[in-house]
């Protein structure tokens, strides 16, 4: 049960390596995992919700990482989606989703960060003050 809790990413890395080389050698690994660097590097996911405790345990989606970020009402396939590669060229909606008449809308990007928005603004300021 989440066996990277706690861990230095360093740790992190070393742990992926050992349950792929145990499943390398032929062995069925089973983890339960929040960390997404974690999660994306699974042969299978079984992603349960929608939500936690008495609105949860409901099998949502199985699959391959990639499955799991197509499908519309799995919150770890949002987040999944973005961190995996070709990612970046998906549809706003994965077409399981475009398909569906019903659909729900695009999925909204988040804002930007405060810290990044000032940082993006420090080289116009410092432009401006010359």
């Amino acid at each position: 049960d989440e066996p990277t809790t706690g861990l230095h990413f360093h740790d992190i890395e070393a742990l992926l390596g050992v349950l792929h080389k145990l499943r390398d050698e032929g062995n069925t690994v089973v983890v339960i995992e929040h960390n997404l660097d974690v999660i994306k590097t699974a042969d299978w996911i079984v992603d349960l919700g929608p939500e936690g405790g008495h609105r949860g345990g409901t099998v949502l989606v199985t699959g391959t990482p990639e499955d799991v970020a197509a499908h519309p009402d799995s919150y770890t396939g949002q987040f999944l989606a973005k961190m995996l590669p070709n990612t970046s060229a998906r549809p706003e909606q994965p077409a399981a989703v475009a398909n569906k008449p019903d659909a729900r809308p695009p999925r909204k990007e988040k804002p930007v960060k405060k810290a990044a928005a000032k940082k993006a603004a420090a080289p116009a300021k410092k432009k401006a003050a010359k």
